[in-house]
């Protein structure tokens, strides 16, 4: 049931994927790896970037891959090498499930996990690249990822739909309305508590001398009724769509109705196979149903298109990062 907030407004994410699982059965399995060489297609795409009524930016985790957001190796090391030592974890994706023994733990883990992956600037200028290919565009961002890159490189709010959660909100463990609770401070205070200190940019690196794995009792999160709160990432039926998020969705709808039938370029940046239903296949069906439409995959050895729409489809496997920067 909706809450009294939506009942009038579309729910974008629903829609989408109810189109896209339809559309792709249509469309059979024949799947096509490009056509043309790579410079014919990065020519393609720029003349589709310039010439576009608008662009629907669909990103998913290689995006962030690509920013410098890896999760694993010497920058898991360097922010989690503590924790990795004693409990044998080997990345910080997987970390996020483990069974912590003392809430003072867990939180101490997730305190560096939000820090890193949310509060810090980008690695690599890989968002403000994009963001210079489509300034003065008429331009949405649909997202899975929820680190929050997006509206830090300084795109337009109003024009984001996180679907999946933000690092960056807590929720009531047990919701009882749609309502989440900004963590930003919490992230800060907690950060510092296990010892890490502010360079002097202001960004928190750890000590010379160790750190603790734990934060005080009396710091760990709760609601503002004294509850028990999680991270507002869908997992779950309990993952909260609070107000900013039935907007997101409602403006994500308007703004696809609005350009259905126009020159729209289907831009879909670092978008796997974990989670095809949200973006890959609701974009491959707006563009079968929209001869003006084109479809642009860029990903790393997972970029194809479906045979049915060969000829609206521009595929460029590799680094995301450097084909934005042979775009600019």
């Amino acid at each position: 049931m909706k809450t009294s907030y939506t009942e009038e407004r579309p729910d974008g994410y629903r829609e989408t994927i109810q189109r896209g699982l339809w559309g792709v059965r249509q469309m059979g399995r024949g799947i096509t790896r490009g056509e043309g060489t790579r410079q014919e297609r990065l020519q393609r795409l720029k003349t589709e970037l310039a010439s576009a009524d608008a662009v629907v930016i669909g990103a998913g985790a290689g995006l962030s891959t690509a920013a410098g957001y890896t999760y694993s190796g010497e920058r898991f090391r360097y922010w989690f090498g503590d924790f990795a030592d004693r409990f044998g974890i080997e990345d910080i994706y997987s970390g996020g499930f483990y069974p912590f023994p003392k809430e003072e733990i867990l939180w101490a883990w997730w305190a560096r996990h939000i820090y890193c992956n949310r509060y810090i600037q980008d690695p690599k200028p890989v968002y403000g690249n994009l963001l210079r290919l489509v300034d003065g565009k008429d331009y949405f961002v649909i997202t899975t990822n929820v680190d929050h890159r997006f509206q830090a490189a300084g795109f337009d709010k109003k024009r984001l739909f996180y679907t999946q959660g933000d690092y960056g909100l807590f929720q009531s463990k047990t919701p009882k309305a749609p309502v989440t609770y900004d963590n930003e401070a919490w992230v800060m205070e907690a950060m510092a508590a296990q010892g890490f200190v502010r360079d002097a940019s202001g960004a928190f690196v750890p000590p010379q001398s160790g750190l603790s794995m734990e934060i005080p009792s009396a710091l760990i999160p709760r609601d503002p009724q004294g509850g028990k709160v999680v991270m507002n990432l869908r997992s779950d039926d309990s993952f909260v769509e609070d107000a900013g998020w039935h907007a997101a969705s409602a403006a994500y709808a308007d703004f696809l109705r609005r350009h259905e039938r126009l020159h729209t370029l289907y831009l879909e940046l670092g978008v796997g196979d974990n989670t095809p239903v949200i973006i890959k296949y609701p974009f491959w069906q707006m563009t079968h149903d929209n001869p003006a439409a084109i479809y642009a995959c860029l990903n790393y050895n997972e970029a194809y298109a479906p045979r049915a729409i060969t000829a609206q489809s521009i595929v460029l496997d590799g680094d995301t990062a450097a084909v934005l920067e042979e775009l600019l």
